[in-house]
């Protein structure tokens, strides 16, 4: 199952982010404005929505799930050279399988984006979101980033 979901998993995620910076909300925002059945369903609709441009997905996305602007911005203050959402959604599909054990995936999408790590990968002007994904997998579990 899992196999079958990574590139629907990576495309969600990188959805969610593309969204967050387009609305300049928080990313776990964006994952709060849907029900655990709508993300089971943008998970399944991946494989078909990634031929489209993120740009129409998106705004299908804000406008289904009522999703407001908000205030926050990493962008215009990082200090160096701003990740790609494509590279935010690779780090969280790594993070995201590598704790998901034996819960459902849409759970684990909760417990990832809900927590601490996702302020820190947030954090352009960090080093958190180019960490390993075993530093991050570690930390997570933690509940503190390790030193």
């Amino acid at each position: 199952m899992i196999k079958d979901y990574k590139n629907d998993l990576f495309y969600v995620c990188s959805m969610f982010e593309f969204i967050a910076r387009k609305t300049r909300n928080k990313i776990k925002d964006i994952v709060n404005y849907m029900s655990d059945s709508d993300i089971e369903h943008e998970l399944k609709a991946a494989s078909v929505n990634h031929c489209l441009s993120f740009d129409q997905v998106s705004d299908e996305w804000i406008e289904k799930y009522k999703i407001k602007k908000g205030d926050f911005d990493n962008i215009t203050t990082c200090k160096y050279k701003v990740p790609t959402y494509l590279s935010i959604g690779k780090v969280y599909q790594r993070l995201i399988l590598d704790v998901m054990e034996d819960k459902k995936m849409v759970e684990c999408i909760r417990l990832v984006f809900n927590s601490f790590i996702c302020e820190e990968i947030s954090n352009f002007n960090s080093n958190v979101y180019y960490s390993n994904p075993d530093y991050l997998k570690c930390s997570f579990e933690a509940g503190t980033l390790l030193s």
